[in-house]
């Protein structure tokens, strides 16, 4: 072929093209949909990674973290996930055990992090936390329960997400059998008698509450922070139980199958920075981890639940009877 100074100038594109397809880094983060979207957190970390680490991130979405981790062992090696976040820690174990995940190498005793979590796990990483709540409308309703043998027998009406597309259904679920225990299946019977609907997913159903089409909500006790905030609205409010509040813990884990390992580890970095910690609340309504951030008084006036629950082991190895249990409660 004969050489011209077209031929050249071909060649040299092609060499700075090929150069920036490889030097070129895309962090791919496997979440749930309300983090990504316009009024999520999704959008902010984003533009604020993006500047640091000169990458691009890139979300892939699921429902909720249920759906996202099953997404994720359906997809096995083929999965395009560097990191994964937005399973919480009744789901840990169940990753681990799948295989899903990897070992996240990082030093977590140099971040300040609460010492309520008490984290010392070497694969999760903890990015917001939050007890799950019944809500209701003070308008509405001008004595709310102050415990769920109340709630069971108050006749008021009830929308909650199912146990198994949903974290806070699983949630819920964790929240009955540490209360009743062995009259678990009971108490799913009294409640089904007060449910409009369950719901595959979190925002369905908080969406028909806020149209009114129930009492109560299963939500987390800072909902109401967003109402207050966001809206300058003080009549949706959390029901505080006597038995207790079950904790969810939000995590993120590199996948086992990264292709930018380096590129997620900084990125679980950046997830416990001032600056990805201070956007977290006011946009995942959830607590941040980190004890040394600043919040808006709106939070103040949050209920200060009791902490009940189980380990994350105890879950693992409970799940399949506490579903069983639940379903066939609720088909009575």
């Amino acid at each position: 072929m004969k050489i011209t100074s077209r031929n050249l100038a071909c060649a040299a594109l092609a060499t700075v093209l090929s150069s920036a397809s490889v030097s070129a880094s895309e962090l791919t983060v496997y979440t749930y949909s309300s983090f990504t979207s316009s009024w999520g957190p999704g959008p902010q970390l984003k533009t604020l990674f993006e500047a640091q680490c000169g990458c691009s991130l890139t979300y892939v979405s699921s429902d909720d973290g249920v759906s996202l981790l099953n997404r994720v062992r359906l997809e096995g090696s083929n999965t395009r996930a560097d990191l994964i976040m937005g399973i919480d820690d009744a789901l840990m174990s169940q990753a681990r055990e799948l295989g899903l995940v990897q070992p996240h190498g990082l030093d977590l005793s140099a971040w300040p992090l609460r010492s309520e979590l008490d984290w010392k796990d070497d694969t999760f990483v903890p990015f917001d936390y939050g007890y799950f709540a019944f809500i209701y409308d003070a308008e509405r309703l001008t004595e709310p329960a102050t415990s769920f043998a109340e709630l069971l027998t108050s006749g008021a009406s009830v929308i909650y997400q199912d146990p198994r597309t949903s974290t806070p259904g699983q949630g819920l679920m964790l929240w009955i059998n540490a209360v009743h225990g062995e009259q678990a299946g009971e108490a799913w019977q009294q409640l089904a008698a007060q449910t409009v609907t369950v719901t595959k997913g979190w925002s369905e159903a908080y969406s028909m509450f806020l149209k009114g089409e129930s009492d109560y909500v299963l939500s987390y006790t800072t909902s109401p922070a967003y109402h207050l905030v966001a809206e300058e609205e003080s009549r949706y409010r959390a029901a505080e139980f006597s038995d207790g509040h079950v904790a969810q813990i939000e995590v993120a884990a590199l996948s086992a199958h990264a292709q930018q390992v380096e590129l997620a580890q900084q990125f679980l970095q950046f997830l416990l920075s001032e600056e990805a910690q201070s956007v977290i609340p006011v946009t995942n309504w959830m607590l941040p981890v980190r004890d040394d951030i600043e919040l808006p008084d709106a939070f103040d006036t949050l209920i200060q639940p009791t902490r009940i629950g189980f380990s994350p082991e105890v879950i693992q190895q409970s799940r399949p009877d506490w579903i069983r249990e639940w379903r066939n409660a609720v088909s009575q």
